[in-house]
C-alpha cells in the first residue's frame, strides 16, 4: 500500500517536472525520514517546480523565500511588533512558520542570515525575545543553491551543511524529456491541477513504520566499514560523522519501505550513500568546495559488502 501511495505521488510530481522520478524519490526519502533537502545546480533546472509540486502532492502549507544579500533574520523568523493598544510586543510570524520552507539559493544571502535556519532546521521550533515558538508538522526545508562558483554567493560552511539530511542534484534533462517540456510550455502552471495524493496525517503513519524496519547485524556490520573507512583512509579530510551514519540507516530503512521491504539490503546503502554523505565528506586536497563525489565512488568500489 505504502509502495503505491508512493508511485503515485511520483507520477504526479513527475507530469510536471519530466525525467526526475530518480531525484524526486530522493525528496520524497528525504521528507518522509524527518530530514532537510539541499539542491545544488545550476538556476533553471526545476528546483522551484520540484519543492512546489511536492507541496501541492502531499498537501502540505508552502511558503518561498528568495534569499538576497540584504535579507535579515527577521525576514524568515519574523519579528516583534510594538502594539500601542496593549502597550505590548506582538510577534508576527514570517514565512518560516510554514510545513514546507523553499529557501531559494539560500548561498546568496550572508551567514548570518543563513544561521537563522540552524535552530528551526534542528529542533522544528524558533525563539525570538527569550520566547520560543513550535513549528506546524511536518517541517520540511528545502533549500536551492547555486554552485560556489558562480558570482555573489556565500558558501555554507560544514556546520550548516550538516543540518540537511541529502543534497542532490537535478542536471540537464534529457533529449526526450526536453522535448516534451518545448511542446508543452511551461510546466508550472499545471501546479495548481495536480491531485493530492497523501497527507500529513498520512505521512506520519508511514513515518512510524519506517521506525519498524529492521537492519541485520550483517547490514550494520557493513554500514560501519563504510564509515570506518571514511575515517581512516587518506585523502578523506574528515570521515562521516555518527550523525551522518545515523542518516544513512534512517533513509535506508525509508527507502526500503518505500520499495515494499520491511528490512533493508546492502543495496538500499549504496543507493543513498551519495546523496546523504556526499556532502559531509571532503578530499584531503579540495579546499575550494564540499566536493565529495569521487569520495563515494572510492567507497562503493573498495569497501567489500561482505566483511
Amino acid at each position: 500500500m505504502i509502495t503505491h501511495d508512493i508511485d503515485s505521488v511520483v507520477r504526479a510530481v513527475s507530469s510536471v517536472l519530466y525525467g526526475k522520478e530518480a531525484q524526486i524519490r530522493l525528496a520524497i526519502t528525504c521528507l518522509i525520514s524527518g530530514g532537510h533537502l539541499l539542491i545544488e545546480d545550476l538556476p533553471g533546472m526545476g528546483k522551484t517546480t520540484l519543492a512546489h509540486a511536492l507541496s501541492r502532492v502531499l498537501g502540505l502549507d508552502y511558503q518561498r523565500v528568495q534569499f538576497t544579500s540584504d535579507m535579515l533574520p527577521a525576514d524568515i523568523i519574523g519579528v516583534s511588533v510594538f502594539d500601542p493598544a496593549t502597550k505590548q510586543f506582538e510577534f508576527h510570524q514570517g514565512p518560516l512558520f510554514t510545513q514546507l520552507l523553499l529557501a531559494d539559493e539560500i548561498n546568496r544571502t550572508t551567514p548570518k542570515t543563513q544561521s537563522a535556519l540552524l535552530e528551526a532546521m534542528e529542533e522544528a521550533q524558533v525563539t525570538v525575545d527569550r520566547k520560543t515558538y513550535l513549528l506546524p508538522e511536518p517541517f520540511f526545508v528545502i533549500a536551492t543553491q547555486n554552485p560556489v562558483s558562480q558570482y555573489g554567493t556565500y558558501p555554507l560552511p560544514e556546520s550548516q551543511l550538516d543540518r540537511f539530511l541529502m543534497r542532490i542534484q537535478l542536471g540537464y534533462p534529457d533529449a526526450k524529456a526536453e522535448r516534451v517540456l518545448l511542446k508543452g510550455g511551461d510546466a508550472r502552471r499545471k501546479i495548481s491541477d495536480l491531485p493530492i495524493c497523501l497527507g500529513p496525517e498520512k505521512l506520519n503513519e508511514i513515518r512510524a513504520e519506517c521506525s519498524q524496519v529492521q537492519a541485520s547485524d550483517s547490514l550494520l556490520d557493513y554500514l560501519q566499514r563504510l564509515v570506518r573507512f571514511s575515517r581512516e583512509t587518506p585523502g578523506f579530510d574528515f570521515g562521516i560523522s555518527p550523525r551522518g551514519s545515523l542518516a544513512l540507516l534512517t533513509c535506508a530503512k525509508t527507502w526500503a519501505l518505500m520499495h515494499g521491504r520491511n528490512y533493508v539490503v546492502p543495496e538500499d546503502l549504496q543507493q543513498l550513500l551519495g546523496p546523504v554523505c556526499g556532502h559531509r565528506l571532503r578530499a584531503a586536497e579540495d579546499y575550494a568546495e564540499h566536493g565529495g563525489h569521487a569520495l563515494i565512488r572510492r567507497l562503493l568500489t573498495e569497501v567489500d559488502v561482505v566483511g
